[in-house]
């Protein structure tokens, strides 16, 4: 196995890129999330489970990395240090935002949750989860107790864990299986993309409770990822909302695409490594 792709999302919940290298330390791939988009109407920091249009622009750094400059649906793009950058924003997406910077782990407030959109904390989670009412709900133990109070733990701007894994494998058999939709690996939002070339179904899932080692990186997988309504989002301009994807999910794989993983030790992870499971 080789790592196919390394992705990097500059902006929560915005459509990201590649890139031929990336560093991992304790928190993930550096650079990855390093901004999001704060609701000024209901407050909390959202992301596209919440404001589905956000996946709807893509975002990558520029410079120093210390701004990112946004492309909008009309193709226009916008600069983190614009003086009008929330007010376009805010007309892109059709919501009062506020592009802010990752904040200090210890600035709580930052990363409380704002006020729930329903009253009945059901209906909250199944418009999450995006699940009808007769789905069932993740199993809701694996993920840490932070993210009940905090939008994502502090100090960072993923929703649960440092690192996101798929294969091709994956990638490829869903397409087998409901071949109508467009399976765009920009749905799924991956942090690394593992070639697992002619293996069958989701090779990943055997992965859980075990560690990958990349060069000199190396990673715990934890549990598998459990799938939200932002894989039924539309994706830019190319890739349109749709639910069938995620109805598969929950009715033949248990809800899950992909894995979850930790940092064990930190390093440079590469597109072309070598990927070991033991």
């Amino acid at each position: 196995m080789r790592v196919e792709q390394v992705w990097r999302y500059p902006v929560k919940s915005m459509v990201g890129g590649t890139v031929p290298t990336a560093d991992i330390d304790e928190l993930g791939i550096v650079g990855d999330r390093g901004w999001a988009v704060r609701d000024l109407d209901r407050g909390g920091i959202r992301g596209a489970k919440k404001i589905g249009a956000l996946m709807q622009l893509s975002a990558e750094y520029v410079g120093d990395g210390n701004v990112v400059e946004i492309t909008l649906p009309d193709h226009s793009r916008l600069r983190s240090d614009a003086p009008d950058v929330d007010q376009r924003l805010s007309a892109a997406l059709g919501h009062q935002v506020r592009l802010e910077p990752l904040a200090p782990a210890t600035d709580l407030d930052h990363y409380r949750r704002g006020p729930a959109d329903s009253d009945d904390f059901m209906v909250e989670l199944r418009n999450v989860f995006g699940r009808d009412e007769h789905e069932p709900l993740p199993d809701f133990s694996i993920f840490p107790p932070v993210i009940m109070e905090y939008e994502s733990p502090p100090g960072t701007y993923y929703d649960v864990f440092p690192l996101m894994l798929m294969t091709t494998s994956a990638l490829r058999t869903l397409q087998v299986a409901i071949p109508d939709a467009v399976v765009d690996v920009r749905r799924f939002r991956p942090s690394l993309m593992i070639d697992t070339g002619d293996a069958e179904g989701y090779p990943e899932f055997d992965w859980v409770g075990r560690t990958l080692r990349i060069g000199e990186v190396e990673l715990a997988v934890g549990a598998k990822c459990p799938r939200c309504v932002m894989v039924t989002r539309a994706v830019g301009n190319s890739v349109p909302a749709d639910r069938s994807i995620l109805r598969h999910i929950v009715r033949d794989l248990e809800q899950n695409l992909g894995v979850y993983a930790t940092v064990v030790r930190s390093g440079a992870v590469r597109a072309g490594d070598a990927v070991e499971v033991y």
